[in-house]
């Protein structure tokens, strides 16, 4: 009988962290699954989560509407059940961050019933910055669940706008 040599690869240590004990297992049943039927999983392909599947603790990134006119542009996200201490927006380089903590907790007791639920997560969102933006003039407001941040245009990307015709072709 013919012996073959194989490698054996010591398991990692389990982290503390309850997130990454999560990825972890994750990793494993990904291998287990790829080793048994020969396909890659998504994670694996991409190198990315697949949609639709946040990890642990992480909220999924909050919905945002970006508009433009002739002085800003203006980023309204949707955060319900945040508070304006629970979140931070903060800009480094051409990369504006917006990025929060959610943390809810109802409690109702009726006759014979008492519910508590909780809720609570992080949140976090970049964005690319177009050039032409005045950073020192960036401003924040929070109400009744929305963040609407301004985007202030420099005076010389003000002035560098023009409107150009579209002609018929035909």
């Amino acid at each position: 009988m013919a012996t073959k040599q194989v490698d054996v690869k010591r398991p990692a240590p389990v982290p503390a962290n309850p997130t990454d004990v999560w990825s972890s297992l994750r990793g494993e049943m990904d291998r287990v699954f790829e080793r048994f039927t020969g396909v890659p999983s998504l994670s694996h392909v991409f190198g990315v989560e697949p949609p639709g599947r946040p990890t642990a603790f992480t909220l999924p990134a909050p919905a945002v509407d970006i508009t433009e006119d002739d002085a800003a542009y203006t980023l309204t996200a949707e955060l319900p059940g945040t508070n304006e201490k629970d979140i931070e927006v903060a800009v480094s380089g051409d990369r504006l961050t917006i990025k929060g903590e959610k943390q809810q907790e109802t409690e109702e007791t009726n006759k014979n019933v008492h519910v508590s639920e909780r809720s609570y997560g992080l949140f976090q969102r970049s964005f690319s910055l177009p050039s032409g933006i005045d950073v020192d003039g960036i401003g924040a407001a929070f109400a009744k669940g929305v963040l609407t941040v301004t985007l202030p245009k420099t005076a010389k990307a003000v002035e560098h706008q023009k409107k150009i015709e579209v002609k018929s072709a035909g």
